[in-house]
């Protein structure tokens, strides 16, 4: 059996930013991985409505991504006030400017420290602390 690219048994969510979902799509061996074991662990799975939004593109042949945020162990979380504001102070801190990269990061850092990424250098400017999955 292959081992998850990262143990994941200690955190409470994986979050998801655009690249990592897009990867799933594609039928990612990693992510398939990761998110078979953090079913195993009862893991909340992340998806940050801002990711979400910059992965679909037709939801009838993305497959995999549907099933993924209707299952009942995923949230998709909106950009509501509260976390725009925080985005937008945490762009200005970091001098950087993409807000789904800030809303993931904010995510990733409520509900666990574990990303799953296409872009490790970006979100880990906004979110140093935060572990990456590069996919």
């Amino acid at each position: 059996m292959t081992e998850p690219p990262v143990r994941i048994a200690r955190h409470k969510g994986i979050t998801f930013d655009a690249g990592g979902l897009i990867a799933l799509d594609r039928n990612d061996r990693r992510v398939i991985v990761l998110l078979a074991r953090a079913s195993e662990l009862r893991i909340r799975v992340i998806v940050p409505a801002t990711a979400l939004a910059q992965a679909v593109r037709n939801p009838s042949r993305q497959a995999r991504l549907s099933r993924l945020i209707r299952q009942a162990d995923t949230d998709i979380v909106p950009l509501d006030g509260f976390d725009a504001t925080a985005a937008g102070l945490l762009l200005a801190e970091t001098g950087t400017a993409d807000i789904a990269d800030a809303h993931v990061v904010i995510c990733a850092r409520r509900w666990g420290p574990v990303v799953v990424t296409s872009d490790p250098g970006d979100i880990g400017k906004i979110g140093p602390e935060l572990r990456l999955v590069a996919v």
